[in-house]
């Protein structure tokens, strides 16, 4: 299964500086043990990452697979503020669709944020 990070839009301001220093974190659950993460871009609310993950999973595991993006907010001193997540779940049928798809989701609040954003392609 192969993954790509492309861009989140109109995400909220973490830092004092009216910005934010995003990454996404992604999981293929139920397995919390294999992730990755995209690189951190520095004070932004529109972070273009372009990236692309590979999870080795048999294609007859989708049904029983979910994403799980997490959005934080990097901070070199503390611990880093959680903007919001995106789960995806059908991952089986959006494959069947077309071997490439692009889905723009909201993103669930994590807690402490207001205001939203979402995460994917136009």
């Amino acid at each position: 299964l192969l993954v790509r990070v492309l861009r989140a839009r109109d995400l909220p301001a973490k830092d004092s500086n009216g910005f934010s220093d995003p990454y996404v974190k992604i999981y293929l659950l139920p397995d919390r043990k294999k992730k990755f993460q995209t690189k951190v871009l520095r004070r932004t609310l529109n972070p273009e990452w372009d990236e692309t993950f590979s999870f080795g999973v048999p294609f007859a595991e989708l049904p029983a697979r979910r994403l799980h993006f997490s959005v934080y907010d990097f901070d070199r001193f503390s611990r880093h503020d959680l903007i919001g997540q995106v789960v995806m779940d059908n991952l089986l049928e959006a494959a069947e669709a077309r071997p490439e798809v692009a889905i723009w989701k909201d993103i669930q609040e994590g807690t402490g944020v207001s205001g939203h954003g979402n995460v994917g392609e136009p």
